[in-house]
């Protein structure tokens, strides 16, 4: 997520019979082979290297370099030394961007978090033309986004004017997402959801298949506030990085990503030769999705702790150590079982309930600890469909304007929501009277609750207050909690 500006130094050094280009400066193969890129390009611009010796110096030197976004910038170091474009003028651009064997400036990743530092330390930016859009939403007008090296040529020559980019867009879901009014029955659930929206609360859904888990996952975002700018943008810079900014748009709505069982650690957490964000960071201000929980790889899914404790995940390779931000709200679905069907008779397998105990304790008991919502979505009777169809059920819009008083309360009393409360801020804003303390402490000793959880069934009751609008807790609050937080799997009757 940070910046670091390196310095591109050209010399050209006389007594050589034909050309050399050496780049140094702890740049790896990509960085290597755009002096290829950059010879073919300069043949497509009538323009030769002299018979001199080229070196290109990337400053400082101790710091490995990768990517071809250092393609345009080192070209435009070279038409400097040669005279073709003005030093001094270029110097106060941050130049960015990959270069076609046509002299065409192909668009490359972190064009917005460039364009974001170079706003702050008081230079312009030169990008790609396809993402000019993308780096004017750091609040920058010294902006040149040519499509082409001659554009940029002309530029500085006078012969063209470089247009000041349009505003970006904002993306829009390519999905159609669908209402909360379009889930038939599953009013527990869909207070759960409600809950978890409001606080920023993890949840799992277990339940047999086709009972609704993916729909109402689904519609979490619909339910969910509105992203600010400052989320807007920094969702945007992990976008950006991660090369998945397109069509010059921006990440405006909150981010669904929903990640298959056989996705890796390194696809969920991130990383690579050069630390990419992965699912887990892309997630960022927005829900991310696992659904058939137990059939994921554990020690991919033990990833999850750290992050969802700090909300940050760090990245460290070989070469290369990254820290992104990983604000995200973890909601899990699974089935009872392997088959899906404990509790029906009629479907259920002969190895019940053994094989379910098997298959629910592939996922750790910390991991389990760490989801303060755990609900049982059943199957909805076929024959309460058409009642249910023919009633008329919430909106999305009106349970977001629940969520959005209850989280508008929870940002002015401590600034954050509720599921990041700790410590201090504990004790300060979840305040339980005697009589409530001894029934939570009574609940917990009969649970076997353990810290953390006893924690999660505050911060869950102070959510529930904040969605009666009530600044106190009271007794119904923490009961209802506690219903979210249960020894056993309900009915299933597997413990953790």
């Amino acid at each position: 997520m940070d910046v670091t500006k390196i310095d591109i130094q050209v010399q050209l050094s006389a007594g050589f019979a034909k050309p050399e280009f050496n780049i140094i400066g702890l740049a790896d193969r990509t960085v290597k082979e755009s002096a290829e890129r950059i010879r073919n390009a300069l043949s497509a611009l009538n323009l030769s290297l002299p018979a001199k010796r080229l070196t290109v110096n990337l400053s400082p030197a101790d710091i490995e370099k990768s990517g071809s976004h250092f393609d345009l910038p080192i070209l435009c170091g070279i038409l400097c030394a040669i005279g073709v474009l003005p030093e001094e003028e270029l110097s106060r651009y941050l130049i960015i961007g990959e270069i076609g064997l046509d002299g065409a400036i192909v668009r490359t990743n972190g064009v917005l978090p460039a364009s974001v530092w170079a706003n702050n330390n008081g230079f312009g930016i030169i990008c790609p033309g396809t993402q000019g859009s993308e780096a004017r939403w750091a609040g920058h007008t010294n902006i040149l986004a040519p499509n082409h090296v001659l554009d940029l040529i002309n530029h500085f020559r006078g012969n063209q004017i470089l247009p000041l980019p349009p505003m970006p867009k904002s993306v829009e879901s390519e999905q159609k997402i669908g209402d909360m009014s379009e889930v038939h029955g599953q009013e527990a659930a869909k207070r759960a959801l409600e809950i978890a929206a409001a606080g920023g609360h993890a949840m799992l859904m277990v339940g047999p298949p086709g009972s609704g888990k993916t729909m109402l996952a689904s519609r979490l975002p619909t339910i969910m506030p509105e992203m600010t700018a400052d989320e807007i943008l920094e969702t945007s810079v992990i976008y950006s990085i991660a090369g998945k900014l397109e069509n010059q748009s921006l990440i405006s709505n909150r981010p669904f990503r929903s990640v298959h069982h056989t996705a890796s650690a390194v696809a969920l957490a991130g990383g690579g030769s050069d630390a990419k964000p992965g699912e887990i960071s892309l997630a960022h201000n927005g829900v991310l999705f696992l659904d058939e929980l137990p059939e994921f790889n554990r020690a991919t899914l033990e990833i999850l702790r750290q992050p969802m404790e700090s909300g940050k995940i760090v990245i460290s390779r070989a070469k290369k150590n990254a820290v992104y931000p990983a604000h995200f709200q973890l909601i899990a679905a699974m089935n009872p079982c392997p088959c899906g069907h404990l509790g029906n008779a009629a479907l259920s397998c002969s190895r019940a309930p053994r094989c379910a105990e098997a298959y629910q304790n592939k996922i750790s008991g910390p991991l389990l600890d760490r989801i303060d919502l755990h609900v049982d979505v059943d199957a909805v009777n076929p024959w309460e469909m058409k009642k249910i169809s023919e009633s008329s059920a919430e909106t999305s819009a009106q349970i977001r304007e629940r969520v959005i008083k209850a989280r508008d309360k929870q940002i002015a009393r401590q600034g954050y929501v509720n599921a990041l409360l700790d410590g201090a801020d504990m004790d300060k804003y979840v305040v339980l009277n005697e009589d409530l303390t001894n029934f939570l402490n009574t609940a917990a000793e009969k649970m076997g609750m353990s810290a953390r959880g006893y924690n999660r069934i505050k911060r869950i009751a102070r959510t529930i207050a904040d969605l009666r609008g009530d600044n106190n807790i009271i007794m119904s609050d923490i009961a209802e909690a506690l219903s979210y937080r249960p020894v056993n799997r309900g009915k299933y009757g597997v413990k953790h």
